[in-house]
């Protein structure tokens, strides 16, 4: 059984939708079989385009720009597309920057402890402090 004869990986039953497992390991040398109750490994539940992305962005060292001359698509494509890989692995991203909904959080919390400095309602004092903790 050469790698010509072997069919890519399905990881999801065709009739009911539901995942798959592997059921049957075989060594084409020996022939030994192990049966059993094997997971399918996350990588190999990637569809086609997927896996062909991911492979360009490891080749690319991770690099978006050079990945948009790579394959000819716009920053932003890619960057939805990398999101949703992340989603079919279901990962999250290691960031070090705020996200936007984080920014927002912090300056709607900044402008209220200014309003409430405004209306009297704290002191300069429990006003700093206050904004101390958002910016922490």
């Amino acid at each position: 059984m050469g790698e010509k004869t072997l069919h890519p990986l399905p990881t999801r039953d065709p009739v009911g939708g539901g995942p798959l497992y592997v059921s049957e390991l075989t060594a084409e040398d020996t022939g030994i079989v192990i049966r059993g109750k094997f997971q399918v490994p996350r990588l190999a539940q990637l569809d086609g385009e997927q896996a062909q992305f991911l492979e360009v962005f490891l080749r690319t060292r991770g690099n978006l720009t050079a990945m948009e001359k790579e394959v000819g698509l716009s920053y932003p494509t890619l960057r939805s597309r990398l999101d949703a890989l992340l989603d079919t692995l279901n990962l999250k991203p290691i960031s070090t920057e705020p996200s936007k909904k984080e920014v927002k959080k912090a300056t709607e919390q900044r402008r209220s402890i200014l309003e409430m400095l405004e209306r009297g309602e704290i002191t300069a004092d429990e006003a700093k402090a206050k904004l101390k903790e958002v910016t922490a």
